[in-house]
């Protein structure tokens, strides 16, 4: 079996056999001891999102990973389904039902086994590699975290409740930050810069900012003379593998050829109309900012992100600014 990119507190996910889809049909049919709530494996969102225009568009995508739940997730492939920038596309989900899309596909099976484990005679083990797991220890630890039951308390007594309610929105989502007051809609110049890519882990991203400031310093391009940026390609919570973010300079392009360019490589933000938030303090209320942006300004508003992935202007550096008063600019580029 050839390995999923969707790991979750270490449980590693492996693609499941063709036997998924025919879960999948299965899991869409509520049994009688769910006591009459009708179809409520439907993932739920906030009520003030169930009727706009973005939830009608990504109800295709879930309806494409219910039905193809041995496949690997294909995010370009999503994102066409919801007509959605790719950039953007994981950041809205997240933000529409209140997880990100590959714990939805890990939900989608777990619900799958559980129907297994109730109505067929396979072991507690061909169903776990049945529903896309590596072990039967993966299997078990993820099932009992998502459902409230090891597989064969599952199996003995089942509760139905606790399968339906897996996809509700979960309950520690924080209060929404109102960032109203500090949104502005403009016009923004093309900006050109150097960037130095961050790829893989967040934990290491400390390695490749030092690296970065040190290269930094080689070329004289201190923070008060030289504007500085975070070009965010993923939202933080994709699998470790795929975490990609990259940390830039403005430079002119007349510039770039006096520069020592080995470690770094040019890139343009468009011009373009843009929400931007302009705001001060810590990184937890800059990824607020952007949560206000995707979760309740972008469904509401009628505006569509661009085919940039979302950036920020870190307008205050140095070890002389305290991080709960560093400014900053947060910025989703628009159609």
């Amino acid at each position: 079996m050839s390995v999923s990119t969707y790991e979750t507190h270490g449980e590693m996910l492996v693609h499941a056999p063709t036997d998924a889809a025919r879960c999948a049909s299965v899991v869409l049919r509520i049994a009688d001891q769910a006591h009459d709530q009708g179809d409520r494996y439907a993932v739920a969102m906030d009520s003030s999102l169930a009727n706009s225009r973005l939830s009608l568009r990504f109800q295709r995508v879930l309806s494409h990973i219910d039905t193809h739940l041995d496949d690997a997730l294909d995010i370009a492939t999503l994102a066409a389904l919801a007509n959605y920038s790719p950039w953007h596309f994981q950041r809205q989900f997240t933000a529409l039902f209140g997880f990100p899309v590959g714990r939805y596909q890990q939900i989608r099976r777990l619900q799958c086994a559980a129907q297994a484990l109730a109505y067929r005679q396979d072991t507690v083990t061909d169903i776990a590699l049945q529903a896309g797991y590596a072990s039967l220890e993966a299997f078990t630890h993820a099932f009992q975290r998502t459902l409230g039951q090891s597989p064969s308390a599952f199996r003995a007594q089942p509760d139905w409740m606790s399968v339906a309610r897996a996809l509700t929105t979960p309950s520690n989502v924080s209060p929404m930050t109102n960032f109203a007051d500090h949104l502005q809609i403009l016009e923004l110049p093309a900006i050109d810069l150097l960037t130095m890519s961050h790829c893989g882990d967040p934990r290491q991203l400390g390695d490749t900012l030092r690296r970065f400031i040190a290269w930094r310093r080689e070329q004289g391009l201190h923070p008060a003379r030289s504007r500085t940026f975070n070009v965010f390609h993923t939202p933080p919570d994709v699998p470790v593998d795929e975490f990609r973010m990259d940390v830039g300079v403005e430079v002119p392009a007349h510039r770039v050829r006096e520069i020592d360019t080995r470690d770094v490589f040019v890139t343009r933000i468009p011009a373009a109309r843009a929400a931007v938030i302009s705001h001060a303090g810590s990184d937890s209320q800059m990824a607020a900012a952007f949560d206000w942006l995707y979760r309740d300004w972008l469904p509401n508003s009628g505006e569509e992100p661009n085919d940039f992935p979302p950036w920020l202007e870190r307008l205050d550096l140095g070890p002389d600014v305290p991080e709960s008063q560093g400014r900053w600019r947060a910025v989703v580029g628009l159609t």
